[in-house]
């Protein structure tokens, strides 16, 4: 005769709480600090999201004991230089591994220098131990187009790829691998190896910020280093980005980075010269001085 702990054997057979799951608290706290960290990106959040919750309704159904497929995780990122892509793979690896999808939230990251030997015999080994360094977790190929070179039919990027291509297959298991680097340039490098695109079915792209959100990047990059700019200040480093983003080899939010450890540089020669006791205020703020002291502002030239 069935007793009553039977019948709460079999309710538990039949339905799985997501919000009880410990795995899926982790993961809202990682997209909690992707939305937290990130400024902008809407619909690459919006992309993430959407992937976390089919692997969590997956775990579920595992639990069920409703058999599937492992969904193929292998992803695609394009975008500029500066745009996120590494922070949000890094993110990614962290939701995977709180499901049990790899077994470790590091993400290696490479390009084509790592991977394409010099000679014969030199390329497989090479490709193989970066493969082994990131297995278990996310393989992250920067610039991944220039594995591809057609107009050099000697070159050894093709062997690589052959290589990527067998083990993304037969370590679906215990490796991820990302794809990035500029959106033309990587639809092309798609375009030239079916096979890879094939096992690829995430794709997201990544869009330039905004003079907007880099002045909220730059306002959260200042504060972090427990620095702010005062009222000119801010309105001096607007007028700086607005000039610097029309400039060759802007690279959003690492250009960005680079603006602000150079307003540091001016602040702390500033200070010295100064040759008097340093106030708390005068080591935390950032002044117009400091900023307009680049060379952009002088002469127009490439960032300074």
């Amino acid at each position: 005769m069935p007793t009553e702990a039977d019948a709460t054997d079999e309710l538990t057979l039949e339905e799985f709480d997501l919000a009880s799951d410990d795995s899926k608290r982790q993961v809202e706290e990682t997209l909690a600090a992707l939305e937290n960290e990130l400024v902008g990106l809407g619909s690459v959040k919006d992309r993430v999201r959407e992937i976390a919750a089919l692997l969590l309704v997956d775990r579920a159904r595992e639990q069920l004991g409703l058999s599937s497929s492992r969904p193929t995780l292998h992803m695609s990122f394009t975008g500029g230089p500066g745009t996120g892509k590494t922070t949000v793979a890094q993110m990614m690896a962290k939701i995977l591994h709180s499901l049990g999808y790899v077994r470790t939230p590091r993400v290696h990251t490479v390009t084509r220098d790592d991977l394409v030997g010099q000679f014969i015999g030199h390329t497989a080994p090479k490709t193989k131990e970066a493969i082994a360094r990131a297995a278990g977790g996310v393989l992250f190929i920067d610039e991944a187009y220039y594995l591809f070179r057609p107009e050099n039919e000697r070159d050894y990027g093709q062997e690589v790829i052959e290589i990527l291509l067998q083990e993304m297959e037969n370590e679906r298991a215990s490796l991820v691998v990302v794809f990035a680097g500029y959106e033309d340039r990587m639809d092309t490098f798609f375009s030239a190896n079916p096979g890879l695109s094939s096992r690829v079915p995430h794709h997201i792209s990544f869009e330039d910020y905004s003079h907007d959100e880099l002045m909220r990047i730059a306002d959260l990059m200042v504060a972090k280093e427990n620095f702010r700019f005062d009222p000119a200040a801010r309105a001096a480093f607007a007028d700086y980005l607005e000039l610097r983003m029309k400039q060759p080899r802007f690279s959003n939010a690492r250009s960005v980075r680079n603006a602000v450890e150079r307003c540091r540089l001016r602040q702390a020669k500033r200070l010295v010269e100064l040759h008097k006791p340093l106030t708390r205020d005068d080591l935390v703020t950032l002044t117009e001085t400091d900023v307009r002291g680049s060379s952009l502002f002088r002469d127009g030239a490439s960032a300074g």
